[in-house]
């Protein structure tokens, strides 16, 4: 049987690692949310008749951001009427979790904590890139983020906006290359 992962604890050792990963690995410059061009095999399908939900199930990569939201139960949230705004880690984003840690987030004791990840990707209204501006923003989640809004980019905390506005019937999703952590309390 598998012992409950401590979720403050959890969320500490999280951000630290986090925070030492971001100290040594440099942030790619290619990424940006202004001037990125995808070709038609790398672009995300665009449909406002779609809602967020839709979008995230309906794309490959974000399988892992579906399970998530499955698992944390917010999947009515984001499908419904009120708009949102969503800060949308892709799968190569949980995959550079340490090893275990979304294993454990998905587990059913720490579905909080979960809850309080999740929440921390969420901006209530639809924001779009453009109406974007550098300083912090309250999410769902009570806490906020920092937004860095450059010439070329955005970024969100730490992580780079590699795709924006990708619009829904429900709000707008931002694509970003990292899973926000929220501060520890």
């Amino acid at each position: 049987m598998k012992k409950p992962v401590n979720p403050p604890i959890l969320l500490t050792s999280l951000l630290g690692i986090l925070l030492t990963s971001l100290a040594v690995a440099p942030v790619a410059a290619a990424c940006s949310a202004r001037t990125t061009e995808t070709t038609k095999s790398e672009s995300l399908a665009i449909s406002t008749q779609q809602s967020i939900v839709d979008i995230a199930s309906t794309n490959d990569a974000f399988t892992t951001l579906t399970a998530a939201l499955q698992a944390a139960d917010l999947v009515g949230l984001l499908d419904g009427d009120e708009p949102f705004t969503v800060f949308a880690p892709t799968d190569a984003a949980f995959a550079n979790l340490p090893e275990g840690t979304l294993d454990a987030l998905l587990l059913p004791e720490n579905r909080g904590l979960l809850v309080e990840i999740l929440t921390y990707h969420v901006v209530p209204g639809r924001v779009t890139a453009d109406a974007l501006a550098s300083g912090m923003v309250a999410t769902a989640g009570g806490e906020s983020v920092q937004v860095s809004v450059g010439e070329s980019q955005i970024a969100i905390n730490q992580a780079t906006v590699i795709q924006a506005d990708i619009p829904a019937s429900n709000g707008v999703i931002h694509v970003i290359d990292q899973v926000l952590l929220p501060p520890a309390q």
